[in-house]
């Protein structure tokens, strides 16, 4: 049984999927029709989130970025379902104690940067270990894929594979990690980030309305599973030129199924074609492949190189984007990690979120 005395707190990074999860055969468990695999990023992107047990509120409580949300109603999908994950973990304690949870990002929310993945790590690591639960990471990542599926590849450093899995009940379909950091160190990800706006077409309703309405998205899922399979290989003989190609194609082929949706999603803008035409150019003019981009949904890029390269890929993406995008360089991430007491979001006084200056 979980004391809850004091909250729980634990940092987590987003991922930025290589093969991507688009579409779902089952949005209540969140199956995807396809395997993905990722790369989990370093904390210059992340995601704190508090939970604290207590017998003094009298519902489920969630703040995120210092605004209130009741859980377990069915007014927000998304917070429906989160209600719903902390419900079964409280029952597997036996606890009968209300979860106050408390998340802040440090970067744009909604933006198509992977805030949900991050958030669904924190939110999932710091509740089991805040009940005392002994969830092994692979179990865990059952758990988060139900409040976002790509978080369940965020609860691995380095290199993860989500398995699409078979079964009904989704008991398959788990995230655990192909390689650590250590792997392939020199692997490095430039985000730019050209628009900070919340993105017009949620994911969700960019899972569904795909899959419902995009001629071209039946080709997707067999295209991205053997992608998949050609992934793994590029990363065991760390094989840079085939690691690149496979991202690139198969960003664009989701973002092509995007578009063939009705009405049709775009979550590319101007600066995000821009990256697009300087990554083959600098290509190109290597006559090699030194960078590869890929886009979740939204405009912002992520542009994958290496450490001897990345100079030259920074250089190239401010020629092409001027002052109107914010470039970052970030590693490989470890996975969540547990954060003192003096880190907790949560003032004990007044259970609320900690007022920051």
């Amino acid at each position: 049984m979980a004391t809850g005395n004091e909250p729980t707190t634990v940092l987590a990074t987003p991922n930025i999927a290589l093969v991507k999860y688009w579409g779902r055969r089952d949005s209540r468990l969140n199956l995807p029709t396809n395997s993905s695999i990722s790369i989990t990023l370093g904390e210059g992107l992340s995601t704190r989130t508090s939970v604290l047990l207590t017998n003094r509120i009298r519902n489920d409580t969630l703040y995120i970025n210092g605004e209130r949300h009741r859980l377990g109603t069915a007014k927000d999908e998304k917070f429906f379902y989160i209600g719903r994950v902390l419900d079964e973990l409280k029952r597997m304690d036996g606890t009968k104690k209300r979860m106050l949870v408390v998340t802040e990002n440090n970067y744009p929310t909604g933006a198509g940067l992977a805030s949900s993945a991050a958030g669904a790590a924190a939110l999932i690591h710091a509740a089991s270990e805040a009940l005392g639960l002994n969830l092994d990471a692979k179990e865990m990542s059952r758990v988060a894929r139900l409040v976002s599926g790509s978080g369940c590849r965020s609860l691995f450093g380095g290199f993860a594979i989500w398995h699409m899995g078979k079964e009904a009940d989704g008991r398959d379909s788990y995230a655990e990690q192909l390689y650590a950091p250590e792997h392939w160190p020199d692997i490095v990800d430039i985000v730019a980030i050209v628009d900070r706006g919340r993105k017009p077409v949620s994911t969700s309703e960019g899972h569904e309305r795909t899959r419902a309405s995009s001629n071209l998205y039946k080709y997707r899922a067999d295209h991205a599973e053997e992608r998949s399979m050609r992934l793994m290989d590029a990363l065991k003989h760390r094989d840079f030129e085939s690691m690149a190609h496979i991202t690139m194609r198969d960003s664009n082929s989701m973002h092509a199924c995007c578009l063939d949706s009705y009405p049709p999603i775009n979550y590319l803008n101007d600066d995000s074609v821009r990256i697009m035409r300087a990554v083959h150019m600098l290509n190109d003019a290597h006559g090699e492949m030194v960078a590869a981009y890929t886009f979740d949904a939204g405009p912002n890029a992520h542009v994958i190189t290496t450490r001897r390269n990345a100079e030259r890929v920074m250089a190239a993406l401010k020629d092409s984007l001027g002052k109107r995008a914010e470039l970052m360089l970030l590693g490989q991430g470890s996975g969540p990690r547990i954060l003192g007491a003096k880190e907790s979001l949560i003032d004990m006084e007044r259970l609320r979120p900690v007022a920051h200056e």
